[in-house]
């Protein structure tokens, strides 16, 4: 079995505002930045925006996947996700119970003449989507200075 590609991906500030950024990921260029009430410009959506969007299109492309494979009559799926900061003691199902933790709640509407078992599934297929299993694992990240003479 074949591994899939690393995916680089590279981010550079643009010193077109306080935090504007260059995305790069092979041919696609992308913008981020913060909101106007964190100091940025908001030109581009923020960091959290970028994390939300990558598992909203990942659980989307999971469940399209899934559906078609098995012959589920889904006609299309929509996610809607938002991010936010909770104390640990407000949450009952949450293993911390000190400090604040981050909550990322995701909506699933399926839209097709589905059955409520075939609803359930997909909603259960939604927690297998790679991104979704990234974000509730253990995640380590490297860092490391990397020294050049000038910017590219």
């Amino acid at each position: 079995m074949s591994r899939p590609p690393k995916t680089v991906v590279t981010v550079e500030e643009t010193l077109e505002g306080k935090f504007v950024n260059k995305i790069c990921s092979g041919s696609h260029h992308l913008v981020a930045d913060e909101p106007k009430k964190y100091g940025g410009d908001d030109k581009g959506p923020g960091p959290y925006e970028y994390v939300l969007m990558g598992l909203g299109a990942c659980t989307s492309m999971t469940i399209r996947m899934y559906a078609d494979r098995k012959g589920i009559p889904l006609e299309r799926v929509q996610v809607t996700l938002s991010h936010r900061k909770i104390y640990a003691d407000d949450c009952e199902d949450c293993e911390s119970k000190m400090g604040k933790i981050d909550e990322i709640v995701r909506e699933i509407t399926l839209i097709g003449e589905l059955s409520e078992a075939q609803r359930q599934r997909l909603l259960e297929i939604a927690d297998h989507c790679p991104v979704h299993r990234t974000l509730t694992s253990e995640i380590v990240v490297r860092s490391r200075i990397v020294d050049k003479d000038t910017p590219e």
